[in-house]
């Protein structure tokens, strides 16, 4: 029954099943109830009858004088085992009849009884002379002997106890006796048999089992049958990610994330460089393609919007073996001139520099050309392989350009005396290449507010005009700037621009 609500079904069942059982025995029908046990019913010979002897069980006798042929004794108790008291009002029998409950003994005539335990002394009262509390035998078809109980007051959990020395009557069947039998009625409630029980009782095994049949079935339901319904926010469709290579691998997670929260989406990944993204959401021109850019996009692209995602922290990178490690702006400013062509001209070892920079499309090279460069292009590449000037190139200070952030980190740690950019996550990630502190200060988002450290920039996402409210780009752009997308964003490093003490620092141009 597809669309069936059984997960809701299954659940009030297993609400109300043991509400209505507990309702039923503790509220209904045991609400008053009196119980009464047997709790011995034994002969005083393991055959019937026995000899006269010096025994003190030989010298039981009737009231008659004869002594008992086949005696046996009987332990009775009854008690209140309902949720309220009983009254003497509460015994079903007529108003001037003294007796509440009668207790038959086929086949067996009563010699003698006592009441051998109260719950408490007050009860004592109640078996007085005149409390109707006696014995006799009935002579029907089938003698008995009868023990007739007062109409005894009990409190919740009281109870009182009867032995009582019984005999076969003569000329009686051989053979074991008769349980014997308790005749009464409570109003309202009702008078059972009560057995003494270490384990749960059938009732409370047969709800336990109930319930575990519920838990099994839901349970089976869960794994195999159910299949959970995507949150409300979740679109369906394929989505091309393209632009930033620094920004991919927080894109690469969270879009993982989505399509595990979200089946029906799939992505599709062309990081190029933020320029060559933004140049190839503008050609796409629909809802299909989202670019990420390091920094705005500048004048061009005008039907392309920006959305800022996040506070993005870059660093230089320079290979261990130049001995540098703490550069101010002007030096670094003068090594990208060609000014400084060997490290110990600023304190560094004997180990020519060699320049390891990203292609002209990249963000993160704009970003650096911006923030360290003052808006100075860095020159062309001269080398191919960042070891030495290729044949023809222009003399002077290696340097060579790679496609990605990764490439570059790779290049850095690889040239003896070779120094990069990179974005801050991927490279503190990395052990083989060294963070260059600029001006004294390390890359830290606090340093980076306050103005002292300046390489940072605005990861923005792009969008080809306003996209849909339905569409996949609008549903996972919401999901990457709310809580699951924001964690996400700050395991790589950056911070989401929501969380800034100062928002406007994201804006384009900020």
């Amino acid at each position: 029954m597809e669309g069936f609500p059984w997960d809701v079904l299954l659940a009030v069942a297993g609400i109300a099943v043991p509400a209505v059982a507990f309702l039923w025995e503790f509220a209904l029908v045991g609400r008053k109830r009196l119980g009464y046990r047997v709790q011995m019913d034994t002969p005083t010979a393991s055959g019937r009858g026995f000899a006269p002897t010096a025994d003190a069980l030989a010298q039981l006798q009737h009231e008659n004088g004869e002594r008992l042929v086949d005696p046996s004794f009987v332990l009775l108790r009854i008690e209140n085992n309902g949720t309220t008291d009983i009254d003497t009002d509460d015994y079903a029998v007529n108003e001037n009849d003294r007796v509440g409950i009668r207790v038959k003994f086929p086949g067996r005539t009563v010699a003698g009884m006592v009441v051998t335990e109260l719950s408490s002394p007050h009860l004592h009262e109640c078996f007085g002379d005149d409390s109707g509390f006696g014995a006799r035998d009935e002579n029907p078809e089938r003698p008995a002997g009868v023990i007739d109980l007062p109409r005894v007051p009990l409190n919740r959990g009281a109870h009182y106890k009867i032995l009582a020395v019984l005999d076969r009557i003569p000329n009686g069947s051989p053979d074991d006796f008769d349980d014997p039998q308790v005749v009464g009625e409570i109003k309202g409630g009702s008078l059972r048999e009560t057995k003494s029980r270490t384990g749960p009782t059938t009732s409370v095994i047969a709800l336990i089992l109930f319930l575990v049949v519920i838990s099994i079935f839901q349970l089976t339901r869960s794994l195999v049958f159910d299949e959970k319904p995507p949150p409300l926010d979740c679109a369906s469709g394929k989505l091309t990610i393209t632009g930033s290579t620094a920004f991919a691998p927080v894109l690469k997670e969270a879009t993982a994330s989505y399509a595990k929260t979200c089946p029906g989406a799939s992505f599709a990944f062309d990081t190029r460089g933020s320029a060559e993204g933004l140049g190839s959401l503008n050609q796409a021109g629909n809802d299909g393609v989202l670019a990420f850019s390091d920094g705005a996009k500048g004048e061009g692209f005008p039907q392309l919007l920006p959305r800022p995602v996040a506070f993005s922290l870059f660093t230089l990178v320079i290979n261990s073996d130049a001995g540098v490690q703490d550069l101010t702006l002007a030096q670094i400013r003068d090594v990208y001139d060609g000014k400084i062509a060997n490290w110990r001209e600023i304190g560094g070892k004997d180990r020519p520099v060699r320049l390891v920079d990203r292609h002209s499309d990249s963000g993160t090279r704009r970003t650096f050309e911006g923030q360290i460069l003052a808006g100075k292009r860095e020159p062309g590449d001269n080398s191919d392989d960042c070891l030495k000037p290729a044949p023809g190139a222009q003399p002077g200070v290696v340097r060579c350009a790679k496609p990605s952030t990764n490439d570059v980190l790779d290049a850095v740690s690889r040239v003896p005396g070779a120094l990069g950019y990179s974005e801050l996550g991927a490279a503190t990630k990395r052990e083989d290449v060294l963070a260059v502190r600029i001006d004294g200060h390390q890359a830290t988002l606090e340093g980076a507010i306050h103005a002292a450290y300046p390489f940072w920039e605005t990861e923005y996402a792009y969008t080809f005009g306003e996209p849909k409210a339905d569409s996949l780009v609008a549903s996972f752009l919401r999901y990457l700037t709310n809580q699951v997308g924001k964690d996400i964003v700050r395991s790589h490093g950056h911070r989401p621009c929501a969380e800034l003490a100062n928002p406007v620092l994201c804006r384009p141009g900020a």
